[in-house]
């Protein structure tokens, strides 16, 4: 069989060296980083072809030694959760290549091969099988990221570079010390051992928070979220794209892999503050949203709230699973993994664009827009889309996994379903008061009349957003056809206690 993940792993990162290396030359740079895209978009058409989804387990697997003293292993594969999440990165490095001419007028080559080398490490954090390799993924993210907001992103490019660098790496250390307390537990690094091997439960709790921290700092969750308002705002608009569609999603994923399936026990001791956590994020970090000026900085708070109905999902599936069944905990889980994917063509889109905005228009102050719309018609209808989502309309991606995790909700505590529902209103609210000042209300400033409406390669990116907007709204089966045998078993496992 054809490494199809290897290939997707190391291509771009080979790739990456390729498009450094055209210093002088970004029109080859281009060229090159074009072609990396196009065979990476064409090796995901085996991946969701032969896909089984009737099956729990991982496909494509791909195993060889690495560190035999060790326990480690060159482990890869796919299950239902990851495939979606593959896709997905390729597919988001594919318009961030698309739209890198007008996005970025200086280092050009460097720039393309940052984002390559983050789709690399991304599908690699995916994909391992093996926690050493997974950890490894994990901090290769780390370093592209950095110089992405530090080399091209606004004033306080260096604060927020280095508050994203300082937050992830500690939360980084821990997660590594809890992989190392398992492996020498599982006599290795492999997933499968971690996932077998019993553990007492002061063991799981202790674990547990050495998961938590670095997974909630990728989420992020409520009160480990400070990070991010500031990265957004001062990162370029392809670094806040990867952060909302990418980053955000590799630490929920943590969540699903690790915390669930290895430390049963203790996730469902943690399950209540969890719970708590992500109704914060939701509600209180929504509010926070109404209050800005910064069009950018709402978009940032939108995605932190909206990233809370992951971790509700995730952690509600112990409160529903004993009183409404595995059928609605299993609903709970689909409905996280869906929003995960919604979450990057809401938030992720609206970075997108914004950024081709601010390209024109050197400005993120709310009250400095006005009459968009009567200059910039098809790039309004296309942000009115992105707007919609994100306050979740039926028909739109945004709907479905909100909607699917409140309703599963419901069979496990109606009073948190209808404190999580708030998010409706709330996020109605900050966006389409947002929308209405920036593309309908007066025109503040005469050099909003100046601006062009969007045009070729940005125009053909917003596009292909609507449309993937649309079809996950109106056909969710795309995602959710291949994640229910692999959802049903991650329940199962959630649910079955691994005590000594």
């Amino acid at each position: 069989m054809m490494p199809y993940l290897s290939l997707l792993i190391w291509i771009p990162l080979f790739g990456a060296m390729a498009v450094a290396a055209c210093q002088d030359n970004d029109r080859w740079a281009l060229r090159l980083a074009g072609g990396v895209t196009v065979l990476s978009l064409a090796l995901c058409g085996p991946l969701i072809h032969g896909f089984q989804s009737d099956l729990s387990g991982f496909q494509f697997q791909e195993l060889s030694g690495w560190i035999p003293a060790w326990g480690a292993h060159y482990a890869l594969g796919i299950d239902g959760l990851t495939l979606p999440l593959v896709v997905l990165t390729v597919v988001t490095h594919a318009l961030i290549v698309l739209t890198a001419q007008r996005l970025v007028k200086t280092q050009i080559s460097q720039y393309l091969a940052v984002f390559l080398a983050l789709q690399g490490v991304t599908i690699g954090v995916f994909t391992a099988l093996d926690t050493l390799l997974f950890y490894c993924f994990w901090e290769g993210m780390l370093i592209p990221m950095y110089l992405c907001i530090g080399i091209w992103g606004g004033e306080s490019r260096s604060y927020a570079s280095m508050k994203f660098f300082l937050y992830t790496f500690l939360g980084s250390a821990l997660l590594l010390i809890s992989l190392i307390y398992i492996a020498f537990q599982a006599n290795g690094f492999d997933w499968h051992a971690a996932v077998a091997q019993p553990l007492s439960l002061t063991a799981q709790k202790w674990l547990f928070c050495g998961f938590l921290f670095a997974f909630a700092v990728k989420v992020p969750m409520w009160p480990v979220h400070t990070w991010l308002p500031d990265a957004h705002t001062e990162a370029p608009a392809a670094g806040s794209v990867v952060l909302a569609a990418l980053m955000l999603k590799v630490g929920a994923y943590g969540f699903f892999r690790f915390c669930l399936p290895i430390l049963p026990d203790g996730s469902r001791f943690f399950a209540g503050p969890m719970l708590a956590l992500s109704l914060i994020a939701i509600v209180y970090i929504g509010l926070v949203a109404l209050t800005q000026k910064d069009m950018k900085r709402l978009i940032a708070y939108s995605s932190v709230a909206h990233m809370g109905f992951v971790t509700l999902g995730c952690f509600s599936v112990y409160l529903i699973a004993y009183q409404g069944g595995e059928l609605f905990a299993q609903m709970a889980m689909e409905g996280a993994l869906i929003q995960m994917v919604a979450h990057a063509f809401g938030s992720g889109a609206m970075f997108l664009a914004f950024g081709l905005l601010y390209t024109q228009y050197h400005t993120r102050l709310i009250e400095r827009f006005g009459g968009l719309a009567k200059v910039m018609p098809v790039f309004a209808a296309c942000f009115m889309i992105f707007a919609l989502t994100n306050v979740g309309l039926p028909g739109t991606a945004g709907f479905v996994g909100e909607f699917m995790v409140i309703v599963s909700l419901f069979q496990g505590h109606a009073g948190l379903a209808l404190c999580a529902g708030l998010t409706l209103v709330i996020g109605a609210a900050y966006t389409l008061w947002m929308f209405r000042r920036v593309f309908y209300g007066p025109v503040q400033h005469e050099a909003v009349m100046a601006l062009q409406d969007v045009r070729g390669l940005e125009c053909l990116a917003l596009l292909i957003l609507v449309a993937m907007i649309f079809m996950l709204g109106l056909f969710p089966e795309i995602v959710l056809g291949p994640a229910h045998a692999t959802s049903a078993h991650l329940v199962q496992m959630a649910l079955k206690s691994k005590l000594v």
